[in-house]
Formats: structure tokens, C-alpha cells, sequence
């Protein structure tokens, strides 16, 4: 069995306002900078005495930046992984929320995850077979802990994964910013350990 921690990167300043995606230059804010050093610590704490963690990070800076104190506090390297990467949002990339309403794609995407698409962008379902490749190749391997720190709908989409449940239920799950979920994975099944939780005060 193997145990994996999703941790989704701290705040920043276009937070609920900008479809951000992998739009250049997003950044914590300094309140996602503190949230970033707060669960630094206390996943410090709760791995302590595990030996041969792994740390995972999406390639976007903010969840780079989220990962940087994590890797200080764990005294490990941070590997970039692109399986943890934001959904691709094509044409929406970077757009603020309010512009996008009454969009019948947005609409769509929003009431039909499973089968939606971003124009010119990645399928929900494409999200979630690159992370879900990721977590098989994890429980497929004995080993210590594997944190991955990655962003809210690749988070959903795994945990949906691994639950059983339509990706059409992927606002029933909360992923709040630098929240943690565990999951414990064997080869061919896992489950649900904890789901947002808040280690940042």
C-alpha cells in the first residue's frame, strides 16, 4: 500500500477572479506565501520519522513556490512532474470568471464535466488519466509517502479516480487553496483517507 498525500498550492492575488490556468507569471500572494510555510511545517510534523519521501510538483510557479518550503522542511528535491499539471483551458486561459458567464461551453463545463471540453483546451477526463496514470505507477511500487502538490480540478479528478465516481460529482469535492488530502493506494484500488484539510493555521 501506498500512501500519497495532494497538497493544492497556496493563494494568490487572481484567486476567483481569473481562469488562470497555465497562464505565465501567477504567483502566491504573501498570504499564499505564509499558507505555504504553515503546511510546510505541518506536514513536517506529520511525516516525521518517514524516510524516502518524495515530493511531486506541478511545473506552474505556484505550485512550485508551494512545494519550495516543503522541500526545505522534508530536506528533499522537488521533482517537476508534468502529469500534475493545471488543466489546459485553451481559450479561456486567463479570462475573469464573470466574462465567461452565460458562455454555453462554460455553461457546459461547469453542469458536464465528464464529458465538457475547453475550447482548444483538455477534457476533464484527459486531466484525470494523466494524474490516475501517475497514481498507478505509485501503487504499483512499495515505497514511502509521495506528496504531490498540484491544483484544485487535477485534485478533484484523481480523488474522483479513486473513489469510483463520475467526474460529473467533481463539485461535490472541496480542494480549498494549500488544503491536503490523503489517499492510500494498492495496485488496482485505493481510498480516501482525508479531504480537505487545513494545515495552514
Amino acid at each position: 500500500m501506498r500512501r500519497v498525500l495532494f497538497l493544492r498550492h497556496g493563494s494568490h492575488d487572481r484567486l476567483g477572479r481569473i481562469l488562470c490556468g497555465r497562464m505565465p507569471g501567477v504567483s502566491l500572494s504573501e498570504a499564499g506565501r505564509a499558507e505555504a510555510r504553515a503546511v510546510a511545517e505541518g506536514l513536517a510534523r506529520r511525516l516525521a520519522g518517514a524516510r524516502g519521501l518524495h515530493l511531486l510538483s506541478s511545473p506552474q510557479p505556484r505550485t512550485r513556490e508551494t512545494a519550495a518550503p516543503l522541500a526545505e522542511a522534508l530536506g528533499v528535491e522537488a521533482e517537476i512532474r508534468d502529469e500534475l499539471d493545471e488543466i489546459a483551458f485553451g481559450d479561456w486561459t486567463g479570462k475573469p470568471f464573470a466574462a465567461l458567464e452565460g458562455d454555453p461551453a462554460w455553461n457546459a463545463w461547469n453542469t458536464a464535466r465528464g464529458s465538457a471540453r475547453p475550447p482548444g483546451g483538455e477534457s476533464m477526463a484527459e486531466v484525470q488519466a494523466r494524474v490516475g496514470g501517475l497514481l498507478e505507477r505509485l501503487a504499483a511500487e512499495e515505497g514511502a509517502p509521495v506528496i504531490l502538490v498540484s491544483h484544485g480540478d487535477p485534485i478533484r479528478a484523481a480523488l474522483l479516480g479513486v473513489l469510483g465516481l463520475s467526474l460529473d460529482a467533481y463539485d461535490r469535492l472541496v480542494v480549498a487553496p494549500a488544503s491536503c488530502s490523503e489517499v492510500e493506494l494498492w495496485p488496482g484500488g485505493g481510498r480516501l483517507v482525508s479531504l480537505n484539510e487545513r494545515l495552514a493555521g
